[in-house]
């Protein structure tokens, strides 16, 4: 017996995705979608056209909606279903996924909030709760209904914003931020992750915005939605996005380079043959790369950066879950993609550039330019970035202590385009 989704964007169904009953994934985009001008593909890896999708092929863009490591384990325990069966994981959780797509089952239209109702925004004790039971229950899935999905190894769940206070999403409707938790095994994760990614911002780097509360002395992260957009009366718009596993066909459990995931070299050739302007994703995703360096994110793998498709065409989506993962000893200093065959700030040097260029196709002098320039602002910012995110409940020690060591960092990373 074969079990089938509809994938639906927007108000049309873009295709199935079914289940053998070997348990096979398979795809197969509608006959009325591909005779629509212009309908796009959901994904780089899964062109248009007629002919089904078998498992391996639409496996890493559908299983890539899902959660990674330990968090699908724990959401398939909640859910009475096994972790590999990414059918039974969607069909529970396809209601609100990366990107403009629905997955419901056969019969079943997206639902849409009654118009002018909003969700009841949680109280202090209720924050609390979620906060709680987020390791337990990722996603809180199965909780009240909800049917949201989110890749990624890290506790979160999406929500939206009710005059700015946190509330769980109505049937149906799309999600407008990530909340996330403290990552219990690693002291201070929403201080270092807010940390990093304000400094990324005030370095002028393409960041999603990232706001740090506290509700009774428990810190957590509001991450907005890059790919959710305001609609016509308020509404809001789901907005098609891939991460580069997705777009470049690896399955999540190789997300990293050394496991056969993506390489800086594939990004770049990604965005070169796709990005609409590719120019200003090009700069962009070097400038990303730097950063990375400079702040010590040794886990920016192939599923943390993402294909933005909205209407000015493909482009790098804003950067997210950026780290200092060097601030915790037992975690590996070693960059998830070398840069020029190197993989920690110590062992860079300009010939780890030169080699970088030939494998981005970029020139030298605009990467040293870059280089400069980037560590030039984080070393100006990176004390005022922390000073902002100080306030009670906040620990300011960790705060400062990631100030000191970036910006020397950015300092020994300048230098490294001079030996």
């Amino acid at each position: 017996m074969t079990r089938t989704l509809d994938v639906w964007w927007d108000d049309r169904i873009a295709g199935q995705l079914t289940q053998d009953s070997h348990g096979a994934l398979g795809f197969a985009y509608s006959p009325e979608w591909l005779r629509q001008e212009g309908a796009p593909a959901l994904s780089v890896s899964l062109p248009r056209r007629e002919e089904p999708f078998s498992r391996r092929e639409c496996r890493p863009f559908f299983g890539g909606l899902l959660p990674e490591e330990s968090q699908r384990d724990a959401v398939a325990r909640v859910l009475g279903v096994s972790r590999a069966n990414e059918f039974a994981l969607l069909d529970r959780l396809g209601g609100d996924v990366a990107g403009a797509l629905q997955l419901l089952p056969p019969g079943e239209r997206p639902a849409a909030p009654p118009p002018g109702e909003q969700p009841v925004p949680l109280d202090e004790a209720e924050l609390v709760r979620v906060l709680d039971a987020l390791p337990a229950r990722p996603l809180l899935a199965g909780e009240r209904g909800l049917r949201l999905s989110l890749a990624g190894a890290q506790s979160k769940v999406p929500v939206v914003l009710v005059d700015d206070a946190v509330a769980l999403p109505l049937p149906g409707q799309p999600t407008t931020h990530i909340l996330k938790p403290p990552i219990p095994r690693f002291p201070a994760t929403t201080e270092n992750e807010a940390f990093a990614m304000r400094l990324a911002a005030a370095a002028g780097l393409d960041v999603a915005p990232v706001e740090l509360r506290v509700v009774r002395d428990r810190t957590f992260l509001l991450v907005e939605r890059y790919d959710r957009s305001g609609g016509v009366e308020g509404g809001v718009r789901r907005i098609h996005q891939e991460d580069f596993c997705q777009a470049l066909a690896v399955v999540p459990e190789r997300k990293y380079a050394g496991e056969g995931g993506p390489a800086l070299r594939d990004c770049f050739a990604l965005l070169r043959r796709v990005a609409a302007r590719p120019a200003v994703a090009l700069l962009k995703l070097l400038d990303a790369v730097i950063f990375n360096l400079i702040v010590g994110n040794a886990d920016a793998h192939g599923k943390n950066f993402s294909l933005l498709h909205d209407e000015a065409g493909p482009r790098l989506a804003p950067l997210y879950d950026l780290l200092s993962t060097i601030a915790w000893p037992e975690l590996s200093p070693r960059m998830a993609m070398k840069i020029g065959r190197r993989s920690t700030l110590e062992t860079i040097d300009i010939d780890a550039w030169r080699t970088f260029a030939a494998d981005a196709g970029l020139g030298l002098p605009l990467i040293l330019r870059r280089l400069g320039e980037i560590s030039a602002g984080v070393q100006a910012r990176a004390e005022e970035v922390a000073g902002a995110l100080t306030r009670p409940g906040i620990d300011s020690d960790v705060l400062t202590g990631l100030a000191e060591t970036v910006a020397g960092r950015a300092e020994r990373c300048a230098r490294s385009a001079r030996r």
